[in-house]
């Protein structure tokens, strides 16, 4: 195993638990989908996005886990919500457990009491519309809504299939086998597994050499015929939620060679639980190869492009009421 996996392996391992991890996209995703709204913005949004979160810096003391502040407020406020999970204890604002073999309908049943990202998204639009609530409250909106957007569109977050959104299927990616957590075996953790391919591994490796700001032009420009029609299409979040489970079904789950039955809908605490769902996958010997790198990184590239698209209108509109 690479260096560089070796160490992302080590960070997912550790947040692993009742929830995906929290992560989706990694740092250039999330970076990216900022940077693809930016190119959509109204001048209103615009002005309405810089000056609350100017106005509202985030705190220095902050440990941030994709580094330093960068000059540009949009994308340096895409991974903020990650920084602050664990403080608020609002992991399952990040996802939805939509499980397997569902179709449309009500999402309200599959979020929990403590919140799912289509409920947060909403929210915090609220919040971000009311001009007479806390600036502080609106620029932590605007943090939230960039994030959580991005969240969505990761298929692994719109999906569940008893197996805590895929951190417990373990996948050899590429030349890469999974591998046990030494330090805590008997949970059957193992890295890579499908929840951090698509988090990092598949969109970076999409990305090659480029940086965020060359990847987030190039996917505009990719697909600026379709979004036109997705700005047609108005904001819609629980469908939004729909489509990206429906692409996790196709393109997640059903792209392996090696049939992955439909489990039974729970939500186990770690990967030893719903009948050691962690070894039982790890028996099935799922193999992400070049050929199933090539169809994730196209739904990716969708995906992440779509999310872009759909945060410009959900700040767009939100600047029609503020102004």
């Amino acid at each position: 195993m690479s260096g560089k996996l070796f160490l992302r392996a080590g960070a997912l391992l550790a947040c692993l638990g009742a929830a995906p991890c929290a992560r989706a996209w990694g740092c250039k995703g999330h970076q990216a989908v900022a940077l693809i709204a930016e190119k959509h913005l109204t001048p209103e949004a615009q002005q309405l996005v810089e000056k609350l979160l100017a106005a509202n810096p985030m705190d220095p003391r902050l440990k941030r886990w994709c580094g330093n502040a960068t000059p540009d407020l949009m994308v340096d406020a895409a991974t903020w919500p990650d920084d602050v999970r664990n403080e608020r204890r609002n992991g399952p604002w990040h996802y939805i457990d939509i499980p397997r073999g569902k179709h449309k309908g009500s999402l309200e049943e599959y979020c929990g009491a403590d919140g799912c990202v289509t409920r947060a998204i909403e929210e915090q639009r609220a919040i971000l519309k009311d001009k007479s609530a806390d600036p502080l409250k609106r620029a932590e909106a605007i943090r939230y809504i960039i994030h959580f957007v991005g969240d969505m569109h990761q298929p692994l977050h719109a999906i569940n299939n008893g197996d805590n959104g895929g951190n417990c299927v373990p996948v050899r990616y590429l030349h890469h086998e999974p591998l046990k957590n030494p330090e805590h075996p008997e949970r059957e953790d193992y890295s890579p597994n499908l929840h951090q391919i698509w988090d990092t591994e598949i969109v970076e490796r999409d990305m090659e050499v480029l940086n965020p700001h060359r990847y987030a032009d190039e996917l505009d420009q990719k697909f600026r015929a379709e979004s036109a029609a997705w700005e047609a299409e108005g904001i819609h979040v629980e469908n939004w939620a729909w489509e990206v489970h429906e692409r996790a079904e196709s393109d997640v789950y059903d792209a392996f060679s090696t049939k992955i039955p439909i489990e039974p809908d729970v939500k186990p605490k770690g990967c030893s639980d719903n009948h050691h769902i962690g070894n039982r996958m790890l028996a099935k010997h799922l193999v992400a190869d070049e050929s199933y790198q090539m169809r994730a990184a196209q739904a990716a590239e969708k995906g992440l492009a779509e999310a872009g698209m759909r945060l410009a209108m959900i700040l767009n509109d939100a600047a029609k009421t503020n102004p």
